[in-house]
This record gives structure tokens, sequence and C-alpha cells, in this order.
């Protein structure tokens, strides 16, 4: 459908006029003088136009009102993101760094604990010295006694376990150069034996008398 126009209206006026100067020179003089109209005496009567409506137009301020909206959305979501992340990374630090001091605090105390062990088996074996019975030498946390009578190694063993006591078991290189000293004077039993053989492919093994087999070493 289409719109009623209205002409615009003329913001210029052209007016002539004649006048007769006949008393001096009885020449007729014409001019020509141009009024020019302040365009605000007419604003009011500017013609509005109607403008035909367009669905394009409509959509095109529709889609870019989506658009901006939803950027926004997308930025305030992020933005959130962004701060929990951060959040969520300086929490992990701080636990890491107790972690890490909650560590170092329980080796110090498996340390500390390690050390007050020794102590303490230490003072056991100090006093267990000084309790070893008469004939018996002390050294470390064990007595130890020299029998003088002759026997083979079983006899030896059976009357050690009649003694509450067992055939010497080395168990480090002090002990053994105790043992060492301590049977300069002569030859005695150790509490080591050697299994029965069970055929070529298994000759037997050499076993302490408290179980444990032979460390050369």
């Amino acid at each position: 459908m289409a719109a009623d126009t209205v002409a615009a209206p003329r913001l210029s006026l052209n007016v002539r006029y004649n006048r007769n100067v006949e008393e001096n020179s009885g020449e007729e003089e014409e001019k020509q003088v141009e009024i020019l109209e302040d365009e605000e005496d007419y604003a009011e009567l500017e013609p509005q136009r109607a403008r035909p409506h367009s669905p394009a137009a409509s959509n095109r301020r529709s889609f870019r009102a989506t658009a901006v909206a939803l950027g926004g959305f997308y930025l305030l979501v992020l933005a959130g993101l962004f701060i929990r992340f951060t959040l969520l990374q300086t929490r992990y630090d701080q636990l890491s760094t107790n972690y890490r001091q909650i560590q170092r605090k329980v080796s110090n105390i498996s340390v500390e604990k390690s050390q007050l062990q020794d102590e303490v088996k230490e003072l056991k074996c100090r006093i267990k010295e000084k309790l070893c019975p008469d004939g018996w030498t002390g050294f470390g946390c064990s007595c130890y006694f020299k029998s003088k009578k002759e026997d083979y190694w079983y006899g030896r063993r059976d009357d050690c376990e009649q003694r509450g006591a067992h055939l010497v078991v080395i168990n480090n290189e002090e002990e053994q150069k105790f043992v060492t000293e301590l049977s300069k004077d002569g030859q005695y039993w150790i509490g080591l034996q050697k299994e029965q053989s069970q055929g070529e492919q298994n000759p037997g093994e050499w076993k302490w008398v408290d179980g444990s087999p032979l460390t050369e070493t």
C-alpha cells in the first residue's frame, strides 16, 4: 500500500516589486528581493512520510539483541568458571603444601622413633651385661658362656638348651670378632649345622640353630 505524501513547503520566497522613480529620472526600477524564511517556522509543517515495515530489518535487530544477550551470558559464565578454577587451584596448592609439611613431620618422627628404639635397645643391653650370671661374659644384648666339657655338637647343643640358651649364632662382624677373641684359647662349637643331604641336586644348606640361613658375608 502506497503512503500519501505532502509536498514540502518552500523555504525561500522570491518577491518582486516595482518602484516608480518618476520624480527624478522617470525610470522604473525593478528589484527582486529574496526573502529567506527560517526553517524552524516550517518545522511543524514538515511532512511525515510513512516508511514501509521491513521484516528482514526487524529480524536482524532481534538477532543482534539475542546475540548480545548470549554473549554477555557466556562472558559471565566464563568469568565464574575462571574464578572457580582459581579458587580450586589455590586450595590445591595449600593442601599440597600442608601434605608436604605433614610428610616431613612424619619422617622426622620416624627418625626420632628409630633413634629412641636404638637408645632403648642399647640401654637394655647395658643392663643385661650387668645382669649376666657368674661365669658368663656380656656383649651387646647377649651373655656368652664357655663350657669346659668336651662333647659332640649335639651334646653341646642339648647342654645349652638345658641352661636356657643355645649355641652361639653370629649375626654381624662385631659379634664374630668377639666370639673369635673369646675362643682364642681353644676350639668351641657354634650353632651352625648343615642339613642332611637329599640327593646330589639338593645337598643341603647351612643353617643356624635359630632357623636363620647362613650369610657368608
